[in-house]
């Protein structure tokens, strides 16, 4: 049974609920057609990270964004 962790930034509200279902199966049916097992019993979890919840070089991901957004005005 293959288990697959996606981890995504959570932005803008998230993804909805059909983004999830569609990408649930689009994981399952990806990891059968490249394996040619697992299809139906795969579990595919969905992390969604705040972007205040990592950072990189010390500053958060929504420090690096706000900064950028800044600089491209």
């Amino acid at each position: 049974m293959p288990i697959i962790n996606v981890k995504m930034t959570e932005e803008d509200g998230g993804a909805t609920l059909e983004q999830k279902q569609k990408l649930h199966k689009g994981m399952a049916r990806l990891f059968d057609d490249i394996f040619g097992r697992g299809g139906k019993t795969a579990v595919v979890i969905i992390e969604e990270i705040s972007t205040d919840n990592y950072s990189v070089g010390g500053k958060t991901i929504t420090e690096v964004r706000k900064e950028a957004k800044e600089l491209s005005k």
